[in-house]
């Protein structure tokens, strides 16, 4: 080939863009940790929550803040956050690389903060607008409606504002010059 002449293909080394098959298959497999994530998390706030305020039924049922149930809930919310965030960036979000530690906690923190508010939001507009006050109610607006609004949320922001980080392949992808 002569100075003048080009080649058609140029072979960089870097791997070929995913089909759309794989990036489906990556997108099910980081929902379906988010969720499992999620009801870790669940799990962890009810299990902290009725161990504070009902003592797991062990002696007579009132657990330390069995008569301070709101600051009990704060407590089980706040541990159950620290789980999910570890369990966010260590297994659903590890494949980005990320900066700050803190920046990331308190983005996540902050995002959780807006996410409970759009649940309260859900029972409130139940509550007050709809003037819907059965046990029904409250649980199909607060907790099913509420919490759906509020998962979608918290995965779109998590991706978007917390583990901000370059996955290892759209770094690589970046660096050769080869995108999808």
């Amino acid at each position: 080939m002569s100075s003048g002449e080009s080649s058609a293909v140029v072979d960089t080394g870097a791997p070929a863009p995913r089909s759309l098959a794989a990036r489906v298959r990556a997108g099910l497999r980081q929902s379906a940790a988010f969720l499992v994530v999620g009801v870790i998390g669940f799990l962890v706030d009810a299990g902290t929550y009725n161990l504070l305020v009902f003592d797991f039924g062990v002696g007579d049922g009132e657990g330390v803040m069995f008569h301070i149930p709101l600051p009990a809930k704060i407590i089980a919310i706040a541990v159950a956050t620290v789980v999910t965030y570890f369990g966010n960036k260590w297994w659903t979000f590890s494949h980005k690389q990320t900066g700050s530690p803190v920046r990331e906690y308190v983005m996540y923190a902050l995002i959780n903060v807006v996410a409970i508010g759009l649940q309260l939001g859900c029972l409130g507009f139940s509550r007050y607008v709809l003037e819907l006050s059965t046990p029904l109610a409250d649980n199909i607006s607060g907790t099913l409606i509420g919490q759906i609004v509020a998962v979608v949320f918290r995965y779109w922001a998590y991706d978007k504002f917390v583990f901000t980080g370059e996955g290892e392949r759209e770094t690589t992808e970046r660096a050769t010059g080869v995108a999808d």
